[in-house]
């Protein structure tokens, strides 16, 4: 038996729909009278709710099966909505519809819904972090998903940055798509992070295949790191915080001094992120940024890529603050120190974070070349 759906918000961004359904289906516009689309605010979806004399657009498509339903269910579970019927206009005529609507009380209504104010800043992503959901499918409940979908976000907005940088390959191998083959993938942990298991067989250097090997990788997504710098008094930022890694492999005094850093959202850019970073972290307003680089801290476990920064600021003795997030539980303290400090700092291993020590040698060499 099938079914059609009245779809009025981001399934109306087709390959959105079709990463849900694995496949494109057949949509026409349509409306459903009484009826208004506003954002759930504070999210990056909407909510469909009445309303008297105003009508919502989106699309009608006919004819889904039982499995596109079974789909279509687990996408919108996660998000608190379930199905009722509605009759909708499309191409002239009336059509008993599904509509998934949100659980009374589960989301606020907020500014008027544009589909294309969505899909400019957030449709690749969510379309990309759409297929990572669907992939868990019969492996974890929709609602589990949605507990992670925030990091979902972050770890597919990664994705696609990885895949539209450069890739240069004047030394080591230029891979191509057939050089890697994914024979199984599995998910023992997530949450906040990840821990991914791929069965994977690759491209000997002999030119041969290898047979599958099972590799495991700790999934994060990118963040940014930016030492501010004061060129005038030649000074630099550190922040220091409690670190969880160190205090794990049992380091006898686990408060660390780094360069701030965080994790870029979806939404933004690298350099939005070093920027937003230093006001939540230092009390800082960045001026011009300089970019040092992007690396792998640690290739052979970790997915996590860093982009680091320098940036010029005013840095007087006050500026070293106590700061951070109380919703994150973050407790910083700022130190402000002349660059030399910060080099024996590095020689005596009291500096021992790879980004900062990375960012300190670069702008030991660059420093006199800035201006």
């Amino acid at each position: 038996m099938s079914e059609s759906f009245f779809f009025y918000g981001t399934l109306c961004h087709l390959p959105l729909l079709t990463a849900v359904l694995g496949r494109t289906p057949a949509a026409v516009p349509a409306t459903l009278p009484g009826h208004r689309v506003a954002w759930a605010a504070g999210r990056d979806f909407p909510m469909i709710l009445p309303a008297p004399g105003e009508t919502a657009a989106g699309l009608l498509v006919e004819g889904l099966t039982a499995e596109d339903r079974e789909r279509l269910d687990f996408y919108e579970g996660g998000f608190s909505y379930r199905t009722a019927e509605a009759a909708v206009t499309a191409q002239g005529r009336q059509v008993a519809a599904q509509v998934y609507l949100p659980d009374p009380g589960a989301w606020t209504p907020g500014e008027p819904w544009r589909l294309e104010d969505w899909a400019a800043v957030w449709g690749e992503v969510v379309t990309a972090s759409a297929a990572d959901a669907m992939a868990l499918m019969g492996m974890v409940p929709a609602s589990e998903v949605a507990a992670r979908r925030g990091p979902m976000l972050v770890r597919a907005a990664s994705r696609l940055r990885a895949r539209s940088e450069p890739a240069p390959a004047h030394l080591r191998r230029a891979a191509a798509p057939e050089d890697l083959r994914v024979e199984a993938r599995r998910l023992p942990y997530a949450r906040f992070f990840a821990v991914e298991e791929y069965d994977v067989a690759y491209r000997r250097f002999d030119g041969t295949m290898a047979p599958p090997v099972t590799r495991a990788a700790f999934v994060s997504g990118d963040a940014v790191t930016v030492l501010p710098w004061d060129p005038v008094r030649d000074r630099v930022l550190l922040v220091e915080q409690f670190r969880a890694g160190p205090f794990a492999r049992g380091d006898r005094n686990p408060w660390t001094l780094e360069a701030i850093a965080g994790r870029v959202d979806p939404a933004e850019t690298p350099v939005t992120t070093a920027r937003r970073e230093a006001v939540e972290e230092a009390g800082l307003t960045l001026g011009r940024l300089w970019f040092v680089g992007g690396y792998y801290p640690s290739p052979g476990a970790k997915s996590e890529y860093i982009l680091s920064y320098v940036a010029e600021a005013d840095l007087p003795d006050e500026a070293g603050i106590v700061a951070g997030l109380a919703e994150e539980a973050e407790d910083i303290r700022g130190h402000v120190i002349p660059f030399s400090t910060l080099m024996d700092l590095i020689a005596t291993g009291e500096v021992a974070n790879a980004p900062l020590i990375v960012t300190a040698f670069w702008l030991d060499r660059m420093r006199g070349r800035l201006g």
